[in-house]
This record gives structure tokens, sequence and C-alpha cells, in this order.
């Protein structure tokens, strides 16, 4: 019986020993919050390596400025991979139908100039992709959608016309030499007048024919998004009132267009011309 009390009275005692042992929690939490590589750089990459610290290794979620800076990172990655599909549906959507009905012309064609004048802006003055990417992408997909009413519309030569009008524009725009920093970004400013003014034929078209025509759903309701996103994304990282505004303007309109899609829901016209 003692030989028994005395073998617990060990392991009594040997168990207090290794709970009462000092844990050294930094290690242990600096082990637990480390990523594999493939993970980690990545990471990295989108919000820098000390916010990639401060929230992942060493867990300090109470910090706002990481935090809303991540935040932003993550909002601006979702803005350029949305832009690159936001209008394909709208393309699908006018192949499948053999129609332009109810698009504006004009609309498109300002639009695809603002996005080319800003993405070349960017471009030039090398700024990250991720804070531009999307103008890229929009730029290909309105010049495309502009010379798929012109065709539709059986203008042929007007076609043609303007594939080469909107190369010889994006070669303009990217060449340092025939464009100088100082027209580059007067035409910048530009922008943020032409970019709303794209909206307003589409929002007049909409109006006058109490319908969006063959007019996407789905790229109305990201273009949304990505605007208001944007304006998030600005707030952010930039300290730029002409800019803030010129995102909020532009998120402004594209809601007057998503309201216009939810009013004239089962609403159709007759086939027209784009403007």
């Amino acid at each position: 019986m003692s030989r028994v009390l005395v073998v617990l009275l060990l392991a009594w005692s040997t168990l207090q020993s290794i709970v009462a042992a000092p844990v050294p929690d930094n290690e242990l939490i600096q082990q637990k919050m480390r990523l594999p590589a493939p993970l980690r750089k990545p990471i990295v990459a989108l919000i820098g390596d000390k916010c990639y610290k401060t929230l992942v290794e060493d867990f300090e979620i109470t910090n706002w400025a990481c935090i809303k800076y991540s935040i932003s990172k993550g909002l601006g990655l979702g803005i350029v991979v949305g832009g690159s599909i936001v209008k394909i549906p709208q393309i699908i959507t006018i192949v499948a139908n053999s129609s332009v009905r109810g698009l504006s012309l004009a609309s498109f064609v300002l639009e695809a100039l603002a996005c080319c004048i800003t993405f070349a802006y960017n471009w030039r003055h090398g700024n990250p992709f991720s804070t531009y990417g999307e103008s890229f992408f929009l730029t290909l997909q309105n010049i495309l959608i502009s010379l798929l009413i012109l065709f539709y519309n059986r203008r042929l030569g007007a076609t043609f016309g303007g594939l080469i009008a909107y190369l010889l524009i994006l070669h303009c725009l990217t060449s340092p030499t025939i464009l100088s920093s100082w027209v580059m970004a007067s035409l910048y400013a530009i922008t943020i007048p032409l970019s709303l003014a794209s909206k307003i034929p589409q929002i007049y078209t909409n109006f006058v024919n109490k319908s969006t025509g063959q007019l996407s759903v789905f790229a109305v309701l990201n273009y949304f998004a990505g605007t208001t996103a944007r304006v998030f994304t600005t707030m952010t990282e930039l300290d730029d009132p002409l800019m803030l505004m010129g995102n909020l303007l532009a998120s402004i309109l594209n809601g007057v267009l998503v309201i216009q899609v939810f009013m004239y829901w089962e609403k159709r016209v007759e086939p027209q011309k784009a403007d």
C-alpha cells in the first residue's frame, strides 16, 4: 500500500512540474501563425511585409490601419478580377441575340476613351497594377462592344475605321515620345467628366425607351459594386480629393443605372438603332 502511495505522489509531483513549467508564449504564437511559403508570399505581395507580420504573425487584429489597408488591397484585387469579366455577359448577350437594341454607342465610346486614358496614365507612371488593372480590361471590352454596335447596325466601314482609330489612340497615349507627361496628366484630369458623361447617354436612352434593352444586369450590378469599392480604396490608399469625387460620382450614376434596371425589368421596346 505504501508503495502505491509513493508512486502516486511521484506521479503527482511530476505532473505539477510539467504544468508549472514556463511556456514560451510568443514563440508558440509565432510558430502557430507562421504560414508556409506558398501562402505567405502572395499575402506579403498583396498587403506588404509590415502588415503581414502585424496581422498574421503577431495576430494584432486591433491594428486598424493594417486592417483597412488589407481590406483596401483585397478590394482592389477583386475590382481588377471583376473588371476583367464584368462586360463579358454583355458581349455574349449581343452576339447571342444579334442585337444591340437599347445600347448607346456614345456611352460606350466615351467610356472606352476614359478607361484608355486612365490605363495609359497609370501604366506610364509605373503604378501597381492592382490600383488600375480594371481600366485595361474595361478598355478592351468597351472597344469590342462599341465595334459590335457599329457592326450590328451594318456600318462595316465605320466598324473597321473605329478599330484603326482605337489602335492609334492606344499607341499615342502609351508613347512618351508622342505625348509628353504634362499632356498625359491633362488628359487624365478630363477623364472624370468624360467617364461621368459616358453614363448620361445610356441613362437617357433607358429613360426614353422605358427599357434597358440588351443592357446586361450582371455588368450594371458589378460596375456599381466596383465603383463603390473604389471609393473606399481611394479614401484608404490615396490623398486625392479629385479622384475621390470622381469615383463617388461614378458610383452614384451607376446606382441610377441599377435603379433603372429594376424599374424597367419587365418592359420591352421595339428594336432601334443605337445613338
